[in-house]
């Protein structure tokens, strides 16, 4: 049985999506080593239980991010934070910085009041336990894979020669 992985994406740009992406062929392997059992790439509704390898894109910035993080830290063995805004809540949590109630308008839209906003953004560790950090903004599509193969394998990743940002 093939281990089983998901892929998150809470408040970010999707970069580090893209850059999961950017594997080319080497998504072909990856797919052949993991089951893809939940992520914006496929139709999945709910998050399911017993997942191996969870890859959390974005900071954590509302309460369906907060309940969502929960859910997914009680069903995955090991969480990663992937990217900056996981990592450190990066762009997101630039909100941090202005006085309580005041709106932040990114790229010329308005906040949207019906989504319920945390008095500030955290990244993923801040809220639950995270077994890895994969910093950049976003990741390379390398860093990604070489985790993804290294967990696989039961090593720690080497991402010494792996450009983090594009």
């Amino acid at each position: 049985m093939r281990p089983r992985l998901a892929t998150v994406w809470l408040d970010g740009c999707s970069g580090c999506h893209m850059s999961l992406l950017d594997m080319d062929e080497r998504l072909l392997d990856v797919a052949t080593r993991y089951e893809l059992v939940y992520s914006p790439l496929i139709d999945a509704k709910e998050f399911p239980d017993n997942v191996d390898v969870t890859l959390v894109e974005g900071a954590v910035s509302t309460e369906a991010d907060l309940a969502k993080i929960r859910k997914i830290r009680g069903r995955t063995r090991t969480l990663v934070s992937l990217g900056d805004c996981a990592v450190t809540g990066n762009i997101p949590a630039l909100r941090n910085l202005l006085p309580p109630g005041e709106a932040l308008a990114v790229y010329d839209h308005p906040p949207r009041s019906e989504v319920p906003a945390l008095r500030h953004v955290q990244p993923v560790h801040q809220v639950v336990p995270v077994e890895l950090h994969l910093p950049g903004c976003p990741p390379s599509a390398d860093a990604i894979h070489e985790v993804l193969i290294a967990l696989l394998e039961g090593r720690a990743p080497d991402v010494r020669g792996a450009r983090f940002g594009n």
